[in-house]
């Protein structure tokens, strides 16, 4: 794909039948590969899969969802609705949400961004071979050149002009004979096993107090009384600021090199959640900033990422609109206070929360 490529990224949620049917797409699935969300929800994700690749892929969705996998990455090839530009070099995340797989398909190239993205992931898969300069080595991971193993041959065989036997022996030959080939076993779906209790968000990354525009199920929140709030109405008060810089950082990180909103990694965060939520809105004001973030130049970074300080002052966006929240105290800890690790990362149309009750 040539450089006009947009580089962006969009959010999608498919489920675990053997086909991965789209349930759920973003917007910017057009500006990526061509489609209108209208266009693939209820179809298989899996049609759009390069044909060379397709063996491997399927048995990745399987393996993913029987290993409950989080924040893992994959490059692979998926095709565009116009045919002049065919298969699209994309890197793919996914995570297990309770029964669907929640994740992200991005423009893939070379840069800075690849290697933030790889370093990010729990695990980096590179499906097309062409993507092999994405495979980044991390600590602790196994050498890609493990030492050759050394040849059994003997002098009698040398000396009669007989072949030389094969490295381990007729057992080894027997080994690998009835050894099957992955990609041609057959798949099988059911029983599925279970899964760990995650709820997947997907917030409004351009408004100031990230308005929950999904909610994937009833798991740790109830999907009918966070849609349309702030998500912050559901993170403790005490929380409620470092998660901010979390979310901060986490829309710096999804900004491409044209500047515009697009994916950017991983982060990883431990708070505690208020499923019943809580009227935000009413914040306390500001401390006095430290001597270490005196001026803006950290703030400015990017246009379409609204500053702290606008965050610390402003009002919610048409608070009238929304369910009037729950006026429970805050402050002191209540059954509804359950800890919860979360992963979060960007994308064009939104910013991904996974949920996880800490075990």
């Amino acid at each position: 794909m040539n450089s006009t490529t947009p580089c962006v990224s969009f959010i999608g949620i498919v489920d675990f039948s053997q086909d991965a049917r789209w349930l759920f797409l973003s917007e910017s699935v057009s500006d990526l590969l061509g489609f209108e969300p209208r266009d693939l929800v209820g179809r298989p994700s899996l049609e759009l899969v390069h044909p060379d690749e397709f063996r491997r892929i399927r048995k990745m969705h399987y393996d993913t969802i029987r290993q409950d996998k989080a924040a893992v990455l994959a490059y692979l090839r998926l095709k565009h609705k116009d045919p002049y530009k065919g298969y699209i070099l994309c890197a793919v995340s996914r995570t297990v949400v309770h029964n669907v797989l929640v994740g992200s398909v991005s423009f893939a190239a070379p840069g800075a961004k690849a290697m933030h993205n790889a370093s990010t992931a729990q695990e980096v898969e590179v499906v097309t071979p062409s993507a092999k300069d994405f495979e980044l080595r991390r600590w602790g991971d196994p050498s890609p050149m493990p030492p050759s193993p050394v040849p059994e041959i003997t002098l009698p065989a040398i000396i009669t002009g007989a072949p030389p036997p094969k490295a381990g022996g007729p057992a080894k030959e027997k080994e690998a004979s009835n050894k099957k080939d992955p990609e041609l076993e057959v798949i099988t779906f059911s029983p599925l096993p279970t899964q760990s209790v995650r709820t997947a968000l997907i917030l409004d990354r351009f408004t100031v107090n990230c308005t929950v525009i999904y909610c994937s199920n009833d798991q740790l929140l109830s999907t009918t009384h966070a849609m349309g709030r702030p998500f912050f109405d559901f993170v403790v008060q005490r929380d409620e600021e470092i998660v901010r810089s979390w979310i901060d950082v986490i829309k710096a990180w999804g900004v491409n090199e044209r500047g515009q909103p697009s994916d950017g990694g991983f982060g990883f965060g431990k708070f505690k959640l208020f499923a019943q939520g809580r009227d935000s809105s009413s914040r306390q004001s500001e401390p006095t900033p430290s001597r270490h973030r005196r001026g803006s130049h950290a703030r400015s970074s990017s246009k379409n990422r609204p500053s702290r300080s606008h965050a610390s002052h402003s009002g919610p966006a048409s608070s009238s609109s929304r369910p009037k929240p729950s006026r429970s105290s805050p402050t002191s800890p209540t059954d509804d206070e359950r800890p919860v690790d979360a992963i979060f990362s960007a994308h064009s149309d939104g910013i991904l929360v996974i949920l996880r009750t800490t075990s």
